[in-house]
């Protein structure tokens, strides 16, 4: 039957494939017939995808066979990429990614430990490194939310901010209830 067919790995991966490649296709010609020239920007964005997926496919099945050691060192790594990813999203702030790897590290790690230990996450390398990796993820956002709103809020009130430090108010004083508010705004997406 052709549903046995599809559910074998690689025929099903090449229809998808093409059915990825038909779409972006589409995209050109619709971008084409609209006069908007983007066929060499969206072949390029689709053979660095092709490129992408194979390479990250092949180390993720690598990684995915790995120890316990590795998966820890992966999850590492991506603590420091996701704190630079933040530290480039909060362009402007001095120590964002110090400050974007403690905040990440703190609010990722203990979970990550807490849910394996509990048995919550398994403890092997299949699923300890992409449910990790989303726990990461979506600590990174919320570090890149906040260290933004934090800018802008201090931006904002710049001359406030400013007044309270020349009549002798403590900085922190000052910036506590800008801090408080960029914290919210980083929360709120994801509570």
């Amino acid at each position: 039957m052709l549903s046995d067919y599809l559910n074998a790995g690689v025929p099903l991966g090449a229809a998808q494939a093409m059915v990825a490649g038909g779409l972006a296709l589409l995209a050109i010609w619709l971008a084409r017939f609209w006069h908007i020239h983007l066929e060499r920007e969206t072949l390029v964005a689709v053979g660095r995808a092709i490129v992408q997926v194979v390479a990250v496919g092949s180390i993720l099945a690598l990684l995915l066979q790995g120890s316990l050691w590795l998966s820890g060192l992966v999850l590492v790594a991506m603590l420091l990429a996701a704190a630079t990813i933040a530290k480039r999203r909060a362009k402007g702030i001095p120590a964002a990614w110090s400050v974007a790897l403690l905040a990440i590290g703190a609010g990722a790690g203990p979970i990550i430990v807490i849910m394996t230990w509990l048995g919550v996450i398994e403890s092997t390398a299949s699923s300890l490194i992409p449910v990790g990796s989303m726990i990461i993820a979506n600590a990174m956002t919320v570090a890149a939310l906040t260290l933004n709103r934090f800018r802008a809020e201090i931006t904002n009130h710049v001359g406030m901010i400013e007044a309270g430090l020349a009549l002798g108010a403590a900085p922190e004083v000052m910036v506590q209830p800008h801090v408080q508010e960029a914290v919210l705004a980083g929360l709120i997406p994801r509570l």
